[in-house]
């Protein structure tokens, strides 16, 4: 069976599950879209990976996943998405020390979370993309003059796409010195997904 590579398109909250998200991923050389249901734990630290200026106060479990790795030289050479049974996706992490290659099992969450930090590629096999892979539609209801005009329409999946621009919009009568203090608390918090949207509009004052 050949292997498909994917990109992580971005994370979605699920208005019709609670604390649960979908982490969407997009093959490399094509349109399809593949939904993992995730929990709020492993998307924030999939989202911290994401966000490279983000560090928290102290590791996360894959944060320090990774030191203990590197500390005993195992690498991470990739993850691969390799059953789908009943909604569920399994996963295994393919890692290598002095040589040796080991295979380990992994939820699809945590091995997506480990294979950012270690800059491993993610595949799944064709036949779970042609089984679970989705079109997701362009939204028209997106203004056309907005460079995010190719937005998703998430309605087919279990959630409904965050809108970061709107969430935004609350800190924009804050100062730059509001910004950093709300900053500040966020990251104190280890509130990353806040962190992130408000460092965004940090940068954009330049």
């Amino acid at each position: 069976m050949s292997l498909v590579r994917l990109n992580i398109k971005g994370i979605s909250y699920s208005q019709t599950q609670n604390g649960a998200y979908a982490l969407i991923l997009s093959e490399v050389d094509g349109e399809r879209k593949l939904p993992v249901v995730i929990g709020a734990f492993e998307a924030q630290s999939i989202a911290i990976a994401l966000e490279k200026e983000i560090k928290p106060p102290r590791p996360l479990t894959h944060d320090l996943f990774k030191n203990f790795a590197d500390r005993f030289d195992i690498v991470v050479k990739q993850v691969i998405i390799h059953k789908l049974v009943d909604g569920v996706f399994y996963s295994s992490i393919i890692c290598e020390r002095d040589k040796i290659e080991e295979i380990i099992d992994a939820r699809t969450s945590d091995a997506i979370a480990l294979a950012l930090r270690f800059q491993a590629p993610i595949f799944t096999y064709k036949n779970i993309l042609d089984q679970a892979g989705i079109y997701l539609k362009v939204n028209p209801k997106k203004d056309e003059g907005n460079e995010d005009a190719s937005g998703l329409d998430m309605d087919e999946l279990i959630s409904e796409e965050v809108e970061l621009e709107g969430k935004e919009a609350g800190y924009q009568d804050l100062s730059l010195e509001e910004l950093t203090r709300l900053l500040e608390q966020a990251v104190g918090n280890e509130d990353y997904e806040l962190a992130a949207r408000i460092r965004d509009e940090i940068s954009k004052r330049g």
